[in-house]
């Protein structure tokens, strides 16, 4: 008996915090992006945002009822994915497209991995990735009421000029959530404001890429280039609401540096020698598969391990 220990309670921070209060801050923060995608391409947009949305909870609904697992609805998640996939998609899509890249988000992504916490991608990102693989003339095509209306990164590859000003209000070409600079931002200080977020990742990964950009796009630093880059093809959207996703990013603040570097480096060779002249969605999940290996090199080691030992 001389061997037994005395255990206390555990030295953890607890917080009031809960997964449900953080996505509705989340939903709380997507609002203005998604007020002015709806004021922007019409009752479709509301449409689609509202299908994705219904699709993404029915698909969680559903497949907890049929494993038995709890219900995990209240959490909001299922919310916040549908709301950032609505937002990813352009206004032209079939309603169907929401319905598909829902359950694609909620199931493969999401559930078939344990649920929230639990998923290796961000579910939104997962099923823009594969809608665009599997559907890519929907999901590039940014024409409002059969009129063409080329996205401005797509102006700028045909070397076509730019609005600036236009592109940080939002009166441009592309998805329903990303036009808007200013709307987006606004949304990104009620993250940052609430806590909810920190400008590590943001930060990081915006300044590579628009590095990047600058040294490898043929146009030097020139500002209305760096400009446009930054309000233009879904950086914003990316940078604060997805690649900040609690579960998909890395552990450690100098973890998360180094996935804010890597992630601007692919955006950037996406961006400047990559077909479309986009490449977030897909930098973002490439960075999220990478986040296990940043992990492993990043996280300090446990206390009392890692020093010489006693001989």
């Amino acid at each position: 008996m001389n061997g037994l220990y005395n255990v206390s309670s555990n030295p953890h921070t607890r917080s009031k915090v809960t997964s449900s209060s953080l996505m509705f801050t989340v939903i709380v923060s997507l609002l203005p992006a998604t007020g002015y995608g709806i004021f922007r391409f019409g009752l479709k947009a509301l449409l689609l945002v509202v299908v994705t949305i219904a699709s993404a909870v029915a698909a969680e609904s559903i497949f907890e009822i049929i494993t038995r697992r709890k219900n995990t609805i209240g959490d909001f998640s299922a919310i916040v994915t549908g709301l950032l996939l609505g937002l990813n998609l352009p206004v032209s899509a079939p309603w169907w497209i929401g319905v598909v890249g829902a359950f694609f988000a909620i199931i493969v992504v999401k559930m078939l991995f344990g649920g929230l916490g639990q998923n290796f991608m961000n579910p939104a990102l997962g099923a823009r990735c594969f809608l665009v693989i599997s559907f890519a003339k929907i999901m590039t095509d940014f024409s409002v009421d059969g009129i063409a209306s080329p996205t401005p990164l797509q102006v700028l590859r045909q070397g076509g000029d730019v609005d600036v000003v236009s592109m940080m209000i939002g009166s441009t070409g592309g998805t329903i959530g990303e036009t808007s600079a200013i709307a987006l931002l606004i949304g990104a200080a009620i993250l940052v404001i609430f806590g909810v977020i920190d400008l590590i990742i943001p930060a990081t990964y915006i300044i590579t890429t628009l590095i990047f950009i600058g040294l490898f796009a043929g146009h030097g630093f020139d500002p209305y280039f760096l400009c446009a880059h930054f309000a233009g093809g879904g950086l914003v959207l990316g940078a604060f609401f997805m690649a900040t996703d609690y579960v998909t990013r890395p552990i450690s603040k100098w973890g998360q540096f180094v996935y804010g570097v890597v992630i601007g480096l692919l955006t950037g060779v996406f961006r400047v020698f990559g077909p479309s002249g986009e490449g977030v969605s897909f930098s973002i999940i490439l960075g999220n598969i990478l986040v296990p290996l940043i992990d492993r090199m990043t996280v300090p080691a446990f206390f009392g391990k890692g020093g010489k030992k006693n001989e």
